[in-house]
């Protein structure tokens, strides 16, 4: 059975961290670009973060400098370290695979496989 699986999420105060992780199982997940998205309340999913096949990186301006993003082929899993999380980071993470040996990024419809969720809420 062809899954993503997200974990790591819960509640966590302003300036904390989280680590998201994205576990693959029924494809070979060295062959997929990896993003990761989230979405607020009453608003878009939106990209958050991209890792491509050979490891490249991508970052939307309202996490970087605070999110890292990377993989573990081996171990069929990416992972989202979250450091200075701020409430506007509230929202359900979700991670997704597309099958592509180019550049990754936040065309939805492109990818091909979604994970069902995991909730981050940043709140004192």
């Amino acid at each position: 059975q062809l899954q993503l699986v997200e974990s790591g999420g819960g509640l966590e105060q302003p300036g904390g961290s989280l680590r998201l992780s994205c576990a693959a199982s029924g494809f070979t997940l060295a062959y997929y670009a990896i993003g990761w998205f989230r979405q607020a309340p009453g608003k878009e999913r939106e990209g958050v973060s991209c890792i491509s096949m050979s490891g490249s990186t991508n970052y939307a301006d309202s996490v970087k400098g605070r999110f890292t993003i990377g993989r573990d082929n081996a171990k069929k899993t990416v992972y989202l370290q979250m450091n200075g999380l701020k409430p506007e980071d509230t929202a359900v993470y979700y991670c997704a695979a597309d099958f592509t040996t180019g550049p990754c990024n936040y065309f939805q419809e492109e990818y091909d496989y979604w994970g069902q969720g995991t909730q981050v809420t940043v709140a004192s």
